[in-house]
């Protein structure tokens, strides 16, 4: 029987277990959009997973969505993920970026000369994110064009070829928890026409395109992508036919040799298979001839069934591996957990942060 420890390839990328820490917003950036040396250190304490996704970092100024989130868009920015990646690697760990673009979740407090949000609509979502100010109902957007969709390509483009600069061994595509790109994809976001509105085909066409251009400039076998087909996280309504959707989707990143599938099942933070709806995540692995690594809420045992009934070929965990930075070890040893400590969740020090406690040698 497959198990969590036995290791396996994602693309170009072995992995030491099938244990994988999920991108984890921390927001602990320092000036300039920066990781600093707590981000270093935290994630040099997590080395042992068989991957590591870095937590979600905005590809361009105009992406940014919460206050202290992190970028990859700037010298300076490349340089100081450097330094997370060597850590990484010189404890013998594996580590991806994942690039992010949050469109309408966003305050234009957080964006250049107070700009609006944009995204597919200029309808402003109802939601909240964390700005100077605290929790703060977020911008109305304004809808981009189809002539500046190119553009956004390219920023994609480009901040992934900075992450393979910055050291990391590849990419994950944010796709999921209804940020700019699934503000496509979703009929209950995108209500423009043309190209990039109305059918399947051309709602997914962003998508496409940026997978496409990445995977041509650092290669299929770097790159992943996460898809949430059930969420409605930041209070988003479902697409109206999810099914066909993320079928479509995969189907036509499949020829791309991609590294990896990372779907969230079910509500993002929730149940894996919210009431009154359903989702054939089967049928998404069947479309796609990459490893499917699969998230939201496992328990060390639910993550060695879902291997076991070959339902999975990896699983990500996120609360777990910021309590416990020697998971992998726990899980193998079948040893007690920390407790998490919501407090230090987001923004802050080295508390709740980097001050979990380790299993003595």
């Amino acid at each position: 029987m497959t198990s969590l420890f036995d290791p396996i390839q994602f693309g170009d990328i072995a992995l030491a277990n099938r244990i994988v820490m999920a991108p984890l917003t921390r927001s602990r950036a320092i000036e300039g959009l920066k990781p600093g040396p707590l981000t270093v250190e935290y994630y040099r304490q997590r080395a042992s997973a068989g991957l590591i996704i870095a937590e979600a970092t905005q590809i361009t100024r105009m992406a940014q969505g919460y206050i202290g989130t992190p970028g990859i868009h700037s010298e300076e920015q490349v340089a100081a993920w450097r330094e997370v990646t060597d850590a990484v690697h010189a404890a013998g760990g594996k580590i991806v970026l994942q690039l992010w673009h949050v469109g309408r979740i966003s305050h234009s407090s957080l964006l250049p000369d107070g700009a609006a949000p944009v995204s597919s609509t200029d309808r402003a979502a109802n939601a909240k994110t964390f700005t100077a100010d605290g929790y703060t109902d977020v911008s109305t957007p304004r809808a981009l064009r189809d002539d500046e969709l190119p553009g956004l390509v390219e920023d994609y483009r480009l901040a992934a070829r900075n992450a393979i600069d910055a050291g990391f061994d590849g990419v994950e595509v944010h796709a999921a928890n209804t940020y700019l790109l699934e503000q496509f994809l979703r009929d209950s976001v995108n209500d423009r026409s043309g190209p990039y509105g109305g059918s399947i085909p051309n709602r997914a066409r962003l998508l496409i395109e940026v997978m496409q251009a990445i995977a041509k400039e650092i290669g299929g076998g770097r790159t992943g992508i996460r898809l949430s087909p059930m969420t409605t996280f930041n209070d988003t309504a479902l697409d109206s036919q999810p099914q066909a959707l993320y079928n479509y989707v995969v189907e036509q990143i499949a020829p791309l040799g991609l590294a990896y599938l990372h779907v969230i099942e079910g509500e993002t933070g929730g149940t894996r298979q919210p009431a009154g709806a359903s989702f054939d995540y089967a049928a998404l692995r069947s479309r796609f001839p990459g490893a499917l690594l699969v998230n939201n809420g496992f328990t060390g045992a639910e993550a060695q069934s879902v291997l076991g009934d070959k339902l999975a070929d990896a699983v990500a965990f996120g609360r777990l591996f910021i309590a416990n930075p020697d998971l992998v070890r726990r899980l193998r040893e079948a040893q007690p957990l920390n407790p998490l400590r919501e407090e230090g969740m987001y923004g802050g020090g080295a508390e709740g942060y980097v001050d979990y406690p380790v299993l003595a040698a």
